[in-house]
């Protein structure tokens, strides 16, 4: 399993090395730059230079990305240009509530996936089939800022059974009970996409475990379905369904900044949000760096995960 992970990591600091330096290229072709959001628009090009030359962006821009790059590994991630403050400060803030969000999705998107996956497979009938059917449809087919707005207009403003936004008084440390009123409305929002997606996946898997003789066997002895599913048939399609269990978290960890911004929840979506919005580098190179980086490392884990289950793997890539 060692060998397995060591064999693992150069591919994935490729792919690190690779983003860390398209993230940077990419910013700097966007027209526009902090210095004309700082200096404003009666500034001269004499005082936008200075801005520059200030901020350190006139010099030559490998100089500048290896810089970034060295303070980057040292976790040393500089200051602000408009939004104010330490940039390590403003991301361990939003982190902690992305994280509380993300793991609220999480819940949402897997408690979904295995009602409707483990509906259709035991019960194996026309209406389960429908029903699982259309959900996943409507889950997926509808915009994420559609789905967003319904939950607010009917259950925060029609209904007032949950605050249409924002975040408890005290913050995500508040009471349990209190934290949970403000998340239900964004964990569904973020959750029921990625659990229709995971949903599917899980089916298909599930179906094909039911076609294998060991299950066939086990229906011709009169074993009821669904303790042959349960006991036997889930946990073999487990380890193929860690590799979209992966994928859907990286989807979670993206689609957080939209739902985000729609319920006025302040994490990492948001600030990254209001990064690009005043055109300040160093907040958005970072927050994209460490959403690739938590990308990363999460189908890495996934990966080494699948590997532990399936030994056909790791021996494989001997």
């Amino acid at each position: 399993m060692i060998g397995y992970l060591v064999r693992r990591i150069p591919t994935a600091l490729v792919v690190l090395f690779i983003a860390s330096l398209l993230i940077f290229s990419i910013l700097r072709l966007i027209p526009g730059g902090p210095e004309a959001a700082l200096a404003g628009s009666d500034a001269t090009p004499a005082d936008l230079a200075a801005i520059r030359h200030d901020l350190g962006l006139d010099r030559p821009f490998f100089v500048q990305y290896f810089s970034w790059l060295g303070a980057m590994v040292t976790f040393d991630f500089g200051k602000s240009y408009l939004i104010g403050g330490d940039i390590g400060d403003l991301v361990s803030f939003g982190a902690a509530n992305t994280l509380a969000l993300a793991i609220a999705g999480l819940v949402v998107a897997i408690a979904l996936a295995l009602a409707l996956s483990l509906s259709v497979v035991i019960f194996d009938n026309r209406f389960t089939k429908i029903a699982a059917t259309t959900v996943n449809a409507v889950a997926i087919a509808v915009p994420t800022f559609v789905i967003g707005t319904l939950l607010i207009l009917v259950f925060g403003l029609k209904l007032r059974w949950l605050p249409a936004g924002g975040t408890p008084p005290n913050g995500i440390s508040d009471s349990p009970q209190i934290t949970a009123q403000y998340l239900i409305l964004p964990a569904l929002t973020l959750g029921l996409p990625a659990g229709a997606l995971l949903a599917r996946f899980l089916t298909e898997t599930l179906q094909t475990e039911l076609r294998q003789p060991y299950a066939v066997t086990a229906r011709s002895l009169g074993i009821p379905q669904r303790t042959i599913v349960l006991r036997h048939v889930l946990r073999n399609a487990l380890p193929p369904t860690l590799t979209a269990l992966g994928l859907a978290i990286g989807g979670l960890l993206g689609g957080a900044i939209l739902v985000e911004s729609i319920f006025g929840w302040p994490g990492l979506g948001l600030l990254t949000e209001e990064g690009i919005f005043n055109r300040d580098y160093p907040v958005v190179q970072v927050l994209i760096l460490i959403s690739v980086t938590v990308f990363v490392v999460l189908q890495l884990a996934t990966d080494v995960l699948h590997a532990w289950l399936d030994p056909r793997i790791r021996l494989a890539g001997k």
